[in-house]
């Protein structure tokens, strides 16, 4: 089995951590099997030196400081392998075998990282290579990063371009939990998520996998959360399953837009619960939700608009902060699923130009972590769909 090890800064945060995480690798490795291992900088150590550049520093600078974290780690941690008899080198920025390439602007170059990424999966049956993470290197030997989370992104594209069974996270959560431990109580492992799920959550703040990282798993690689007391590379943890796919899919029947406006609505705590919860009680589906300053849509079913203006208009009259609600029938939904869709800057505009250069009125917009839905008139959806299908 060929495994990449991601050891994250807390699991390398001391000596004895070191320690613990060269044991895993090396049992690992004396059952057999083979392993690459991708290293943060030792705890804090990156925000700690960015925090000590209070001078003026280009960028080429600031990350060569920074590198010296990841830098600082291989070297603990190739230490601590070979002093358990395990044939291991660190590599980095510089080592004539470095395999991360990517321009000034960190985006990686994947022709040269992949042939550079085949040369050392070639060896994996022989050595440990310890490889520092959120590092890379430009084609004139200049320094750079991968960003926030650049040690998963490391992980995960090694984990691909290595044609390996197997990335492992190892970070201080008992992998993927059902809130955060040290916020709730009762907070518990989830054995298995998909990536869609976990992205959405890691673009809400959830710190388990870099978003970015997950960009690079497909369905032949898998990729496991585990604790770093666990102290096994090979068992437990939260398993991430499938791969980002773009998808362009219609709503085959129409929806039906209800707007309940109200005096800054936004701002009365309770109003999204009433309302919804109205139209769940009458077993009427949500399709989506938007909302401004002074009004909240709702998209139901067309077939239900009638029943659903009625309901929402008993909340209207029963509540003075709230002032009508409006009907709009023959309402189409277009999504667009799969990547870093609204996070990658200009992506909208992506969207929606080439709709406006065919005369279609964008009706709403609501994005998520990973989708994008567009909703046009009934009348407009075969030319939207075309469109957005010849876009992605």
């Amino acid at each position: 089995m060929r495994v990449v090890a991601k050891f994250g800064g807390t699991s390398l945060g001391s000596g004895d951590r070191i320690n613990r995480a060269a044991d895993s690798v090396a049992a690992a490795v004396r059952e057999g099997h083979e392993i690459a291992v991708v290293a943060s900088a030792m705890g804090n150590t990156t925000d700690d030196l960015l925090d000590e550049i209070t001078f003026e520093a280009d960028e080429s600078d600031r990350a060569e400081i920074v590198s010296m974290g990841e830098r600082t780690s291989v070297r603990m941690l190739k230490a601590a392998l070979t002093a358990r008899g395990i044939d291991a080198v660190f590599l980095e920025p510089g080592h004539p075998d470095w395999p991360v390439v990517a321009n000034e602007n960190g985006e990686v170059n994947v022709e040269e990282t992949k042939k550079r990424a085949a040369k050392i999966a070639a060896e994996l049956d022989g050595v440990v290579p310890v490889i520092t993470g959120f590092l890379a290197e430009t084609m004139d030997g200049h320094i750079t990063t991968l960003g926030r989370g650049g040690s998963d992104t490391t992980a995960v594209m090694l984990g691909k371009y290595f044609d390996a069974d197997e990335v492992v996270i190892v970070t201080d959560v008992e992998g993927v939990m059902t809130g955060d431990p040290h916020v709730v109580e009762g907070a518990r492992n989830v054995g298995q998520i998909s990536v869609d799920e976990l992205r959405n959550l890691s673009f809400r703040g959830a710190e388990v996998v870099a978003p970015s990282a997950l960009s690079y798993k497909d369905d032949n690689l898998d990729v496991r959360v585990v604790h770093y007391q666990h102290g096994d590379l090979l068992s437990g943890g939260t398993q991430i399953t499938g791969e980002f796919k773009h998808l362009v899919d219609m709503l085959e029947e129409p929806l039906a837009c209800l707007t309940i406006a109200g005096r800054a609505i936004r701002n009365q705590s309770g109003v999204f619960h009433r309302l919804s919860e109205a139209l769940a009680e009458s077993d009427i589906n949500i399709d989506a939700v938007a909302s401004g300053m002074d009004s909240i849509t709702f998209y139901v079913d067309e077939s239900e608009a009638e029943r659903s203006e009625n309901i929402l208009h008993r909340e209207v009259v029963e509540d003075e902060m709230l002032s009508s609600v409006t009907v709009e029938d023959n309402i189409a939904v277009v999504r667009i699923t799969g990547g870093e869709l609204p996070n990658q800057p200009g992506v909208i505009a992506g969207i929606v130009n080439p709709l406006a250069d065919a005369g279609i009125n964008v009706h709403d917009i609501i994005t998520s972590a990973t989708s994008v839905a567009i909703f046009v008139t009934w009348e407009d959806r075969e030319q939207t769909l075309e469109i957005l299908q010849n876009l992605y």
